[in-house]
């Protein structure tokens, strides 16, 4: 493997910890290691990199925990399959621990994905994909309990997204949705006598889809999030006693 001199004295720079971390990326994506490959053996990557076995040990365990290398034990180290939803793992606990002005930047991210998403949906989705996504719907309105509403809510978006065919987008959706915020988001509306604003939301989304409207579907979807939003905005300011400002509010449709 040739590396070019800039990249050799960046790689003298880095910590003797990272340097096998970088080098083992590096034989990936150059081809030289393939998923489900073996790796070489413990002392001929550290002859090779030039580092210490405990330094090698490190690195494999790093990438271990990214999702990129596999210990079989009695068998070696393997390159897994390097799908996206191995890769983004370690993604997911941003959603589920984030905090305040954290979790509002989580939102605003999904508001930029899930609208785009439920568009690409609503142009692919095969008959079978929406009749599993309007027994996810049904479920959430049956009013079997908050616990079954939130778990229907978040299988509701996940199957969404699934019928993108897109695997990363998949993975990223994973990442950025928390089971712990979707309870907290349906207790509070719960609390507020409002849960049917959130069943409506569900439903206009699964509508907009059903006729295989993109621009419907990407509005029904802008909008719900933005009322979740609008709801993590006013929970936060009652918390430290403030009034919520600057807060976007989310369009509701006049009545029929």
């Amino acid at each position: 493997m040739t590396t070019p001199d800039g990249l050799q004295g960046a790689a003298a720079r880095m910590p003797v910890t990272r340097r096998p971390v970088e080098r083992i990326k590096e034989m990936i994506a150059e081809g030289e290691l393939s998923p489900g490959d073996r790796l070489p053996t413990e002392r001929e990557l550290s002859a090779a990199f030039g580092v210490s076995r405990s330094s090698l040990r490190e690195a494999v365990r790093t990438l271990t925990t990214l999702g990129v290398l596999e210990v079989r034990h009695g068998a070696g180290v393997y390159v897994t399959g390097l799908r996206p939803v191995d890769l983004l793992e370690t993604f997911s606990v941003l959603a589920e621990i984030s905090q305040g002005d954290t979790l509002i930047e989580v939102l605003q991210v999904r508001r930029m994905l899930e609208p785009a998403a439920t568009a690409l949906a609503a142009a692919r989705a095969t008959d079978e994909q929406l009749r599993r996504i309007g027994a996810i719907l049904e479920r959430m309105a049956e009013g079997g309990g908050e616990r079954e509403a939130v778990a229907a809510d978040l299988t509701f978006h996940q199957a969404i997204v699934q019928t993108t065919g897109n695997a990363t987008l998949a993975a990223i959706n994973d990442g950025l949705s928390s089971r712990t915020f979707n309870a907290r988001v349906w207790s509070g509306h719960r609390e507020a006598g409002q849960t049917a604003r959130l069943r409506d939301d569900h439903q206009r989304i699964y509508q907009a889809l059903l006729a295989r409207d993109p621009d419907a579907a990407r509005a029904a979807a802008t909008m719900h999030v933005m009322e979740v939003e609008r709801w993590l905005r006013c929970d936060l300011h009652r918390e430290k006693g403030t009034r919520p400002g600057g807060a976007e509010q989310a369009p509701r449709p006049e009545p029929a």
